[in-house]
């Protein structure tokens, strides 16, 4: 796992436990080598958001409790892929973002001017 650092240097903290989210289902956004969509921005998901995403084959509102995803709705915590999220912002339908809570490796793929633009 790579340390557990935020956007702004810090300690990386939680995005959310209801629902569960993390590419390890820890709450947080952590990462590794093996997270290829890179699950590091804590958003707080909007409608305009999921159907972004849905409309470009990631359907984050469907449950699949196969992969213990409980399907989301505005208002929800989740971290997201990195470039999901850039997408959207790109698209002009990017949701609020937790910058305590969104992992360092975001920064590799958002500008952090971007990602504070969007800060909660």
């Amino acid at each position: 796992m790579h340390q557990s650092i935020n956007v702004l240097g810090d300690e990386l903290q939680t995005c959310s436990e209801d629902p569960l989210t993390g590419w390890y289902r820890d709450g947080c956004c952590n990462t590794d080598s093996n997270d290829l969509g890179l699950h590091v921005v804590c958003c707080i998901v909007t409608d305009e958001f999921l159907e972004f995403a849905r409309s470009k084959g990631n359907d984050l509102i469907t449950p699949a409790p196969q992969f213990n995803f409980p399907g989301l709705k505005a208002g929800d915590r989740w971290c997201v892929c990195a470039q999901t999220w850039l997408d959207a912002a790109n698209y002009g339908v990017a949701c609020p973002v937790n910058l305590e809570s969104t992992h360092e490796e975001a920064l590799a793929i958002i500008p952090i001017d971007l990602l504070e633009e969007h800060s909660e």
